[in-house]
């Protein structure tokens, strides 16, 4: 791996972390190619305890990345394929009457596990897609009053394509912002391309992969993630960026203070994935169009200028002064 350590006094958590997501990374690779920012963002979400949106048009590989990274972790895994017929009660659970105990049972639903993959989840009714609001943000579920904590790690992958409009239900500020990032894939360049009708022309790739890390595994993980020091200036800096959001004339809704913790710990996993036991205002910057421009809205002036929010986060990132910080305490 290109990344290593940067510290003499970097702790065997670091090391573990570089071992174990190498690992995972190059298995997923092997079935997407050509795209090492899409799958280091995938791992950053990951070890970030975050949940990943990517949108993009048909067939650039949306289900397989996520496919893929459900395959390279040997744990609890759940599909969910969104269509308009689908009920709440398929996705967090139902209780059944028993006729033999003459008591309610709970039968759980998909999102109980620790990867849940929903595929064209814009596809589902909104009342449908409102059932996965407690599980994304509280990883717990309340059926019929009574409470279920889902089992850690816990992250829902959710693919949609922004382009077909009919028969969809556009995803509710609530639900997208409970989403720490969305991801593009982009179509391949030509040698990747090429390499992919060599790898999938024949038996499918992906039936090949083996699990290179457990549940276990990624817990340890995003414990040496969540201990990554952050300094109070680059504190300041995610703070000064997500409010730039808020007072931005060309959105009119700007980002929330959800955003603004999700990006600091998704910039704790970026360090980590670095080999840094410290957060660099770099690592803020690279992750700031991924985790913030899905959660803002534009104006109508905006929207009749065909002003992006990627362009706007890319104005405010380029604006906002650069903090000097210090590596540790």
């Amino acid at each position: 791996m290109a990344a290593r350590r940067t510290r003499a006094d970097s702790g065997a958590g670091l090391d573990d972390l570089l071992e174990a997501t190498g690992l995972i990374r190059e298995n997923v690779e092997r079935v997407i190619e050509g795209k090492p920012e899409v799958v280091r963002l995938a791992l950053v979400v990951l070890l970030a305890e975050g949940h990943l949106l990517i949108e993009d048009v048909p067939g650039v590989g949306k289900t397989m990345l996520a496919k893929a990274l459900a395959r390279s972790l040997d744990c609890s895994v759940k599909r969910i394929q969104f269509t308009p017929d689908l009920l709440p009660s398929d996705v967090t659970g139902v209780s059944i009457y028993d006729l033999q105990t003459r008591e309610f049972e709970f039968k759980p639903g998909a999102v109980f596990a620790n990867l849940v993959v929903g595929d064209e989840i814009n596809r589902a009714s909104p009342k449908t897609q409102s059932a996965l609001l407690e599980a994304m943000e509280e990883r717990q579920v309340t059926v019929d009053g009574t409470t279920y904590e889902l089992e850690a790690p816990f992250m829902v992958v959710a693919t949609q394509n922004p382009i077909e409009m009919e028969g969809t239900y556009p995803l509710p500020e609530a639900q997208r912002d409970r989403f720490t990032a969305r991801i593009s894939m982009g179509y391949p360049s030509n040698d990747a391309e090429l390499e992919m009708l060599d790898t999938h022309g024949g038996p499918a790739a992906l039936d090949d992969l083996e699990p290179v890390a457990d549940a276990l595994t990624v817990r340890k993980l995003i414990d040496v993630v969540r201990a990554i020091h952050v300094s109070d200036e680059v504190k300041q800096y995610v703070v000064d960026l997500v409010n730039a959001t808020r007072q931005a004339p060309e959105l009119r809704l700007g980002a929330s203070p959800r955003a603004t913790l999700q990006l600091l710990r998704a910039s704790r996993a970026a360090a980590g994935l670095d080999g840094r036991d410290y957060v660099l205002p770099d690592d803020v910057q690279g992750l700031a169009g991924s985790v913030l421009a899905h959660r803002l809205l534009p104006t109508a002036e905006a929207q009749v200028a065909r002003r992006t929010t990627e362009s706007v986060v890319e104005e405010l990132v380029a604006r906002i002064p650069l903090p000097t910080v210090s590596k540790r305490r």
